[in-house]
C-alpha cells in the first residue's frame, strides 16, 4: 500500500457523506478527550488485559481442543482474527458499558467503535468513519498490547477497500494524531506455553488418568499461578477437570507440594505469606514448607571432616 499524504490540519475532512469539518489534533477534540478522561478513570491496561486474555481464552476453547497457544499451527488464520470480534463484547463488560448504536458503544454519551488487531493496523468501516475509535493491537510474537483513541477522518484512512468496503488507518495518523490509552502492556503467557514440548505432550496426553497428568502440569509449573482454563484445557474433553485437580492434591503432596486454590480464603492466605497472589479459580503449587526448611537445614549444616567422622 502507498503512503499517503495526509492533509494539514486545519483543513476539512474529505468525507463526502457527512457535513463539512475540520480535521483538528486530539488535543482540540472535545469529545475524544472527553471519553479519553472517562477511560483513564479506570485501571483500562488491566481491564484491557483481562479483557484479551479471555477473548483468546474463548477463541482457542482449550477445554474442548486441548489447544493453549494461538500461533499453534492447529488454529486457523480466520480464529486468531476472531480475537478482535470477542474482545468488542469483553471490552463491553469489564468497562460495565452498554451495546449502542450507531456504533458499538457510547462512552459518556459520545458513540465510539471498538476495533483489534494482531497485525498492526486496523481496517475501518464506512459507518465509523470520522468517528472515534479505540483501536487495540495484539503482538503476540511479543506478548503484549496497547490501545489507541484515535478519531478516524476518511482523510485519514488508506485509499484502496478492501472486499467488505473498509479501509485501513494510515501510518502516520496512527502514529501522530492518535492518544495512547495505555501504553505497550505485558500479556500474560498461558503457563503451559513454559513447558518443553515432551512435556505438554506428557500432560496433555489421552493416559493415565487426569489426575496423573495435573500432578506432573504443578510439578513442572511449581510456582506458576495456574488459571482455571489451564485446568479445563488439561482435561479436554474428560469428566470434570476441576474435580480431579481438587483429588491431584494427595498426591502431590507426596511429591512434596502443597496445592494451592484460590476459592478458598484460607488458601489464599497461605499463599500470600509465601508471596504469591491467587484469585478465585487459580491453583499455585509451591513446595511443602517442612521440605523447604529441611532442606535448608541440611545445606546450613557443615559436613563432618574425616577426621571428626572418626571422633563420633
Amino acid at each position: 500500500m502507498a503512503k499517503i499524504t495526509l492533509p494539514d490540519l486545519g483543513e476539512n475532512c474529505t468525507n463526502p457523506k457527512k457535513a463539512l469539518h475540520p480535521l483538528v489534533s486530539p488535543e482540540k477534540d472535545p469529545e475524544l478527550q472527553s471519553v479519553l478522561d472517562w477511560l483513564r478513570s479506570h485501571p483500562v491496561a488491566e481491564l484491557y488485559t483481562e479483557a484479551i486474555r479471555n477473548s483468546i481464552d474463548y477463541v482457542l476453547d482449550g477445554g474442548r481442543t486441548g489447544r493453549f497457544d494461538l500461533m499453534l499451527p492447529t488454529v486457523h488464520s480466520g480464529e486468531r482474527a476472531s480475537v478482535g470480534a470477542k474482545l468488542e463484547y469483553e471490552v463491553l463488560r469489564v468497562f460495565g458499558l452498554p451495546k449502542a448504536k450507531p456504533l458499538d458503544t457510547l462512552v459518556n454519551d459520545v458513540p465510539v467503535d471498538i476495533k483489534a488487531t494482531i497485525t498492526s493496523n486496523w481496517t475501518i468501516p464506512s459507518e465509523a468513519h470520522c468517528q472515534l475509535c479505540l483501536c487495540t493491537q495484539i503482538q503476540l510474537s511479543k506478548n503484549r498490547h496497547r490501545t489507541l483513541l484515535v478519531r478516524t477522518h476518511t482523510s485519514w484512512l488508506q485509499h484502496g477497500e478492501n472486499k467488505d468496503g473498509k479501509r485501513g488507518l494510515a501510518a502516520q495518523a496512527r502514529d501522530q494524531l492518535s492518544v495512547p490509552v495505555y501504553d505497550w502492556t505485558p500479556l500474560p503467557v498461558n503457563p503451559l506455553r513454559h513447558l518443553t514440548e515432551e512435556q505438554a505432550a506428557e500432560v496433555l496426553a489421552e493416559r493415565p488418568g487426569q489426575v496423573k497428568r495435573l500432578v506432573k502440569l504443578f510439578q513442572y509449573l511449581e510456582g506458576h499461578v495456574i488459571p482455571r482454563n489451564v485446568i479445563l484445557t488439561v482435561g479436554a474433553g474428560k469428566h470434570d477437570p476441576m474435580r480431579r485437580a481438587r483429588q491431584a492434591r494427595d498426591s502431590a503432596r507426596k511429591a512434596g507440594l502443597d496445592l494451592l486454590c484460590g476459592d478458598s480464603a484460607e488458601w489464599r492466605d497461605a499463599a500470600a505469606a509465601r508471596g504469591y497472589t491467587i484469585r478465585p479459580g487459580e491453583w499455585i503449587a509451591l513446595r511443602r514448607e517442612e521440605q523447604t526448611q529441611d532442606q535448608h537445614s541440611a545445606s546450613a549444616t557443615p559436613e563432618a571432616t574425616p577426621d571428626e567422622a572418626k571422633e563420633g
